[in-house]
């Protein structure tokens, strides 16, 4: 028989009321095997009293034979009937009983049944239940530990301050100049395609100054922190996680929140404002560029205009949202970090949410802003 042959089974009749299932061919995943199904399509046509298993004609075999004797004896149990497995090779008779040993999971074939349409909107109301619980708990941590931070009683390190202020400020400069740069000279040349048309080229400088120091400075620094410092607070504060250091800093009685999150929190309140005051400067240096180089306009000319219509509303307007900002980036990439699951691919995951929520907050921020500020008239 060739070793390539497809694995077959036959029923034989014995005298004494004994079902003979005889097994040959080559046995393997590769192949087309027959379905323990035939079996019980058998036990139907005869009702014998005991079934003997005969392997002797099998050339070779793989663990699909495993679930074909395993799917045979649960048949041969649901009609009462007796087994007998001499006929089988002795490892692959012990295989089986090994098998038949650990029960399977009460459920497991369930768990892929797809739940109902009310089933799942339940479980997403209740998830979005916990999320909302675990952020005001987070929240209302956060408070305490500000609350002590100006008691004094706050226990951190001040090199950990010093250093996150240095990330979240020092060595953001660069990417906050480029993008703020060129927010300027898009918001320039938008303006600069219209009110030429009326010859009041003059007034984009009003334009990329109000724009910048009421809104695009303080959104576009905050957009640009929450995907690099937002992240990078998540996934360091996953890792601790996954390495269990937040777990001894509570077995050391030390507070995780008051000495990782209280941190970087007072480092982004310190350094977004700053950052934003700058980028604002920055994309004002853009429109001049694109003033000066597009429509000719006078260096002294357009910054006098830009001078002139600033009014210190509109500047702590723009650094109260950055500041604002900051503790929503905050908030969200230390929430996410100490919510990281256990592995490496959920420090990641942790990450990204943290961006994807800290983004969002932000915008649901700046709509607010608007609105409130246009009731005070601002």
């Amino acid at each position: 028989m060739r070793q390539d042959e497809q694995g077959e089974v036959s029923f034989e009749q014995a005298s004494d009321a004994t079902l003979v299932v005889r097994l040959s061919g080559s046995w393997c995943l590769r192949n087309d095997m027959p379905a323990a199904a035939l079996l019980a399509e058998q036990l139907k046509a005869v009702t014998p009293k005991r079934v003997l298993f005969d392997s002797s004609p099998i050339t070779n075999w793989d663990s699909s034979l495993i679930a074909f004797l395993t799917q045979s004896s649960e048949i041969c149990r649901a009609h009462g009937i007796k087994q007998d497995r001499g006929g089988l090779q002795d490892g692959l008779r012990h295989l089986v009983e090994l098998a038949e040993a650990v029960p399977e999971k009460t459920g497991a074939r369930s768990a892929s049944v797809r739940p109902s349409f009310l089933t799942r909107v339940g479980n997403a109301t209740i998830g979005y239940g916990h999320a909302v619980g675990e952020f005001l708990s987070f929240l209302g941590e956060l408070s305490v530990a500000l609350a002590r931070f100006l008691r004094g009683k706050a226990r951190y390190r001040r090199v950990d301050l010093l250093e996150a202020i240095q990330q979240c400020g020092a060595e953001a400069v660069g990417i906050v100049s480029l993008i703020a740069f060129l927010i300027g000279v898009i918001l320039a040349f938008m303006g600069a395609v219209q009110l030429s048309q009326f010859g009041a080229s003059i007034y984009v400088a009003d334009l990329v100054g109000i724009g910048m120091v009421r809104d695009m400075g303080a959104m576009m620094t905050a957009i640009i922190m929450s995907g690099r410092t937002g992240a990078a607070f998540a996934a360091k504060l996953g890792t601790m996680k996954v390495t269990q250091e937040t777990d001894a800093l509570t077995t050391m009685g030390i507070s995780p929140l008051e000495f990782l999150v209280l941190p970087r929190v007072l480092a982004l309140i310190i350094m977004m404002p700053l950052l934003c005051l700058f980028a604002d400067l920055i994309g004002i240096f853009g429109g001049l560029f694109v003033g000066v180089s597009m429509l000719g306009l006078a260096p002294g000319s357009y910054m006098r205009e830009t001078i002139s219509t600033l009014t210190l509303t509109n500047l702590f307007g723009g650094l109260l949202k950055a500041t604002t900002y900051g503790v929503l980036i905050a908030i969200a990439g230390c929430l996410r970090g100490f919510q990281c699951g256990n592995s490496s691919s959920a420090v990641g995951d942790a990450a990204t949410q943290a961006v994807v929520m800290s983004i969002v907050m932000v915008v649901v921020a700046c709509g607010l802003f608007a609105v409130v500020f246009n009731i005070l008239g601002i």
